[in-house]
């Protein structure tokens, strides 16, 4: 799998547990929408996979929250290979993991390629009723929402009514 792929695959894992009217949905823990999530994503999605894949993405998310060590997520990698071999005269990588571990495995792989190429770039939505998670792409490295016309938006107006109360109640 691309890199760029993975790392869409894993902000698409990562934000499988978004906040909805108030609550947090688990979109893998439906049984058909998991399975199609994953078959989406080019797995099986068969239910050991979508096992390792809801264990993966708990703890990425508490890492990526800072709320755990990025050590917790070396059980993920238990009995993993990264196996190199020749493809096209070029120098190529298969990945070979113990049945039903493989998409978290890729999924790991994906997070350590981002710390490492771009640092800082996967966080969670500044928004603290949010649950969801972003890749910041753009030059400055500034952005602080999963999506401006959301969060960003929402996160404006309170701050804008908190202001407005602040100073009635300075008058």
């Amino acid at each position: 799998m691309a890199d760029e792929v993975r790392e869409g695959a894993l902000l698409d894992l990562l934000n499988t547990t978004p906040v909805v009217r108030g609550a947090v949905r688990d979109a893998l823990q439906v049984p058909a929408e998991a399975e199609a999530w994953a078959r989406a994503h080019g797995w099986s999605g068969a239910r050991d996979e979508i096992e390792q894949l809801t264990e993966a993405r708990d703890v990425l998310q508490e890492v990526v929250r800072g709320t755990r060590e990025p050590d917790s997520l070396d059980s993920l990698l238990e009995g993993v290979k990264n196996v190199p071999h020749i493809d096209g005269g070029r120098l190529d990588w298969s990945l070979h993991a113990p049945p039903g571990r493989g998409p978290a495995a890729e999924m790991v792989l994906a997070w350590s390629h981002l710390q490492e190429n771009r640092p800082g770039r996967l966080r969670a939505c500044a928004n603290p009723e949010c649950r969801r998670f972003l890749l910041d792409r753009s030059k400055p490295n500034t952005a602080r929402w999963c999506s401006m016309s959301e969060c960003g938006n929402r996160m404006k107006a309170r701050r804008h009514y908190q202001r407005s109360k602040e100073a009635d109640a300075g008058n």
